[in-house]
């Protein structure tokens, strides 16, 4: 069957093209039979195909490997089936697959192919999950310079980054789930540039293993999706739990909100600014109780010693890379072994203790509301492909080990998505996806950000 003529039943009566599916819909039409999984396949490489050209998301795809796996799957008896059977997962080009190139977007490592997944991609594959192919990333996830990939709504704007790839292939269709990763800023900010959601978990929460680490303290593997289901979908496979069950009847009226704008606001470009405070009034016009706050000053330097541990935590993860191929390795991560910014032991210390004390703290602040409103970006998706953007709003939070949800719903003055985050304490991940749930119900319904991506 041609890929692009079949057509199924969406959640309403609309019909839609299987690739338009999230994963929690696709699974829905695997159960029931309408759909197989070699023609859901064979929807997503037809629009790969379509748009490849402008967006540019992958780093790696085999279409002959991908309706393999699609047939294999098939032929799995339905009482066999894992819950994530057949859907289709974008993974970021750090994480090790047995079956594909891992290149990190470094000559050091062109062509390399290593024998094992790491253990999120066994994770997904044993929960039948479709591996579609590898996305994008800036080198080593280690900087702001981007890959080739553009934004599916601005081809001329960067989509984020350093999860670049794997957002925009799921903004743009290609795929319903991406993994990301975050340093700084890898997953939410990329989520709010490409108007998805975007998810970071507590930190360690998912192992790292089989991954090129950045940063130990830092590094967490996220989730991109177009739907906050999807998001709670995929927590249920890598056993994300909380010590008290979410509720099952979260309404936003009568919740307590938080509007945080950290001490990094100056930074806030007018879509940001704005978005905030539409965020902040749509939560009181639907019966919420929102407050603003500020953080103590015992956070002031949060920026300084994140940007610490980030500088020092770089130099044995990248020392290998230095000894063997120093010539083709970035002057930036040559820096970072060098120790070119000349950071002292004792600074280290400091910026590690002084984190790890503020991170009770900020779970004490979270506790206390629902969850806690804040800037996902600076400001919309800036101009060009040679620079993500600035990860400045997200990398407190990165540090601070919180969960993190990326809330699509606001467009800047050009028109591109802005979102704003919910934070909450450490192993809230359930809880706050519940309420990002709602938040999101409201965002999408006030008529926010509206998907303008080129059929």
């Amino acid at each position: 069957m041609d890929a692009d003529s079949f057509r199924v039943r969406g959640l309403g009566s609309e019909e839609m093209e299987p690739y338009q599916l999230t994963a929690t819909q696709v699974l829905e039409k695997f159960k029931d039979g309408s759909l197989t999984i070699e023609q859901y396949a064979r929807s997503l490489l037809a629009r790969i195909e379509k748009r490849d050209d402008a967006v540019k998301a992958w780093a790696y795809l085999n279409p002959e490997y991908v309706i393999q796996q699609a047939k294999e799957l098939d032929a799995v008896p339905l009482e066999k089936r894992g819950p994530l059977h057949g859907v289709a997962v974008a993974v970021k080009d750090i994480m090790y697959t047995k079956d594909m190139p891992t290149e990190h977007n470094s000559p050091i490592y062109k062509g390399d192919e290593p024998k094992v997944d790491a253990s999120a991609i066994m994770t997904l594959r044993h929960a039948g999950a479709l591996i579609l192919g590898k996305t994008t990333t800036t080198e080593f996830a280690s900087t702001t310079a981007g890959p080739k990939t553009s934004n599916p709504h601005d081809a001329t704007r960067t989509p984020g980054g350093s999860s670049s790839g794997s957002a925009a292939a799921v903004a743009d269709f290609q795929a319903p789930i991406g993994l990301g990763t975050q340093t700084g800023g890898s997953t939410i900010r990329p989520g709010s540039f490409n108007g998805i959601y975007a998810f970071k978990p507590t930190w360690n929460a998912i192992s790292r293993e089989g991954l090129k680490v950045y940063s130990l303290i830092l590094d967490t593997i996220g989730f991109f999706a177009r739907s906050a289901e999807d998001l709670q979908l995929l927590s249920d496979i890598f056993l994300l739990e909380d010590d008290v069950p979410p509720p099952t009847n979260f309404s936003v009226k009568g919740a307590k909100f938080a509007v945080l704008k950290t001490m990094v606001w100056p930074s806030a470009g007018p879509g940001t600014i704005a978005a905030l405070e539409a965020g902040a009034r749509i939560l009181k016009e639907h019966g919420a109780h929102v407050e603003e706050i500020e953080l103590p000053p015992s956070f002031d330097k949060m920026p300084e010693w994140r940007h610490i541990v980030m500088q020092t935590e770089a130099r044995p993860s990248f020392l290998a890379e230095y000894r063997v191929a120093k010539d083709k390795l970035a002057p930036f991560l040559v820096d970072h072994v060098e120790n070119g910014q000349k950071i002292s032991r004792a600074a280290q210390l400091e910026a590690l203790d002084g984190i790890a004390r503020l991170r009770p703290e900020i779970d004490e602040i979270a506790g206390r509301y629902d969850a806690i409103l804040t800037p996902s970006v600076v400001d919309e998706a800036p101009v060009g492909l040679d620079f993500t953007g600035d990860a400045v709003f997200n990398a407190i939070w990165t540090a601070l080990h919180t969960p993190v949800v990326n809330i699509p719903g606001f467009k800047g003055e050009n028109g591109m998505p802005i979102g704003l985050s919910l934070v909450a304490p450490r192993y809230h991940d359930r809880r706050l996806l519940v309420v990002s749930e709602a938040v999101g119900n409201i965002f999408k319904s006030e008529g926010g950000w509206k998907k303008q991506i080129h059929d």
